[in-house]
C-alpha cells in the first residue's frame, strides 16, 4: 500500500478562474428567492462562494461563515457591495458551539430560516484508506458527515414552511478511488443522509436534495489539476471535454432551492459535464 501523506496546500496549484475578483463577474437576471434568508457553511471561496453570489442575486438575505474572519469580512464586503443583503462570523463546522453560534447569528438577524446548503469539506490527508491516520479519518468524519446532521439538527427548528437544505457532495462520492477514497467515502454517506432526510422532513412540507459537483478547479481541488497532464485527464472524463465552474454549481443549487424544483426531493445532481457515476 502506498503510504498516507498529509496534504501540502503550497505545492498545489490554485487554478480557479472564477474565484475571487473573476467571480463577481457573474450574474443572473432571476429573482426566484426574493426574500429568502440562506444559510451557508464554507461560502468564502470556490463553490461555496458562487452559491453565495448566485443566491444573493436572486434575491435571498445571507448568513455565511468559514474558518477565518478575515475572508468572512472580506467576502461580505465582496457581497454587499452587489447589493446583497449579508451577515457571517467565523466558525470551525466541526465544533458544535461554533454552529450553535452561526445558526443564532442568522435567527438573530433575519428571525427565520429557508434555506440551509451544507458546503463545507476537509481533506487533510491522502492515501490508502487502511493508512490514513487516525486524526484525519476524524477529521474527516467530524467535518463531512457528522457536521452536517449536527447543522441540519439545528436549522430545523428554525426552518420556514416549505423550507430547503441542500447538501453538496460530489461525484467521488460514486466513485471513492485512491487516494482520495476515503474523501469519497465521506461524500457517499451525504447521498444516504439527504434519502433519509428527505423521508423524514417531507411532510413538513421541507425539501431536502443533493448536488453532487464533478471537477471545478477551486483552491479545494487544485491537486486535480496541478499538472496540464491532470487537467487533461479530468477533461477527458467528461462528455463535455471541459472542467465545471462555481457558478456552474451554483446554479445548480438555486434550482433546487427554488420553486421551480418545488416536487423535487430526496434527489442527488450529479453536476459533472456528463461524467460516468453511478453506486
Amino acid at each position: 500500500m502506498r503510504p498516507a501523506r498529509a496534504v501540502d496546500l503550497k505545492r498545489q496549484r490554485a487554478d480557479c478562474e472564477l474565484n475571487g475578483a473573476a467571480m463577481s463577474e457573474e450574474t443572473t437576471t432571476c429573482r426566484r428567492l426574493l426574500g429568502k434568508v440562506v444559510l451557508i457553511t464554507a461560502a468564502t471561496a470556490g463553490i461555496g462562494l458562487g452559491i453565495a453570489l448566485r443566491l444573493g442575486q436572486e434575491g435571498a438575505k445571507l448568513a455565511i461563515c468559514s474558518r477565518k474572519q478575515a475572508n468572512v469580512d472580506a467576502t461580505l464586503k465582496q457581497l454587499r457591495s452587489r447589493g446583497i443583503e449579508a451577515v457571517g462570523c467565523a466558525a470551525n463546522v466541526g465544533k458544535r458551539a461554533d454552529l450553535e453560534a452561526f445558526v443564532q447569528l442568522a435567527v438573530d438577524t433575519y428571525s427565520r430560516i429557508d434555506i440551509l446548503v451544507s458546503n463545507a469539506a476537509v481533506n487533510p490527508a491522502t492515501g490508502d484508506v487502511l493508512e490514513i491516520p487516525d486524526w484525519a479519518i476524524d477529521k474527516i468524519l467530524d467535518v463531512n458527515i457528522k457536521a452536517a446532521i449536527v447543522l441540519a439538527a439545528l436549522v430545523k427548528p428554525h426552518l420556514s414552511k416549505a423550507g430547503n437544505i441542500v447538501f453538496i457532495s460530489s461525484y467521488t462520492a460514486y466513485v471513492p478511488t485512491r487516494p482520495i477514497a476515503l474523501y469519497g467515502m465521506s461524500k457517499t454517506a451525504l447521498l444516504g443522509l439527504t434519502k433519509a432526510l428527505a423521508e423524514e422532513l417531507g411532510p413538513e412540507g421541507i425539501r431536502v436534495n443533493c448536488v453532487a459537483p464533478g471537477t471545478v478547479p477551486t483552491k479545494f481541488a487544485a491537486a486535480l489539476v496541478e499538472s496540464d497532464e491532470m487537467r487533461k485527464l479530468n477533461e477527458s472524463r467528461t462528455f463535455l471535454g471541459r472542467l465545471g465552474t462555481p457558478r456552474e454549481i451554483a446554479a445548480a443549487v438555486a434550482f433546487l432551492v427554488s420553486e421551480d424544483a418545488s416536487y423535487v426531493t430526496g434527489e442527488t445532481l450529479l453536476v459533472g459535464g456528463g461524467m460516468h457515476a453511478k453506486l
